[in-house]
């Protein structure tokens, strides 16, 4: 079974920046994807960003725009989140997931997580006000 943790959520101002983190412990697949999803108050779920344990290129939301960036730490099995020029808009619960590759791309199994079909962490919550 997989755990994970996440961390570094929180408030600040619109321009600020976060580093979110997720850590991964457990029986973790050999190949495995790890994805940000967020919800902001009274929308659904959305991809923010995803990335493999191997040579594959990130994903991120098209709301993204260069302002994010996912990256892991493999010795320690963290990915991190790296959040710049946050908005308003960015406010949301921020969550973490990861799932075994299973033969699909990065973006087939960040769609499944989309829809639940992962293991999460408890989430961090991040609030973009002036």
């Amino acid at each position: 079974q997989v755990q994970l943790v996440e961390s570094g959520g929180g408030s600040v101002q619109p321009g600020d920046s976060l580093r979110l983190s997720c850590a991964a412990s457990g029986d973790i697949s050999d190949y495995y994807a790890t994805g940000w999803f967020r919800q902001a108050p009274g929308k659904g779920l959305e991809i923010v960003a995803g990335l493999t344990n191997g040579a594959d290129d990130p994903i991120y939301g098209d709301f993204v725009k260069g302002r994010f960036a996912i990256t892991r730490d493999s010795s320690t099995k963290t990915v991190y989140l790296q959040m710049n020029n946050l908005q308003s808009e960015d406010t949301g619960d921020y969550s973490c997931g990861t799932i075994p590759m299973g033969g699909y791309s990065l973006r087939e199994v960040m769609a499944a997580m989309e829809k639940g079909y992962c293991t999460w962490g408890q989430g961090t919550a991040v609030t973009v006000s002036p």
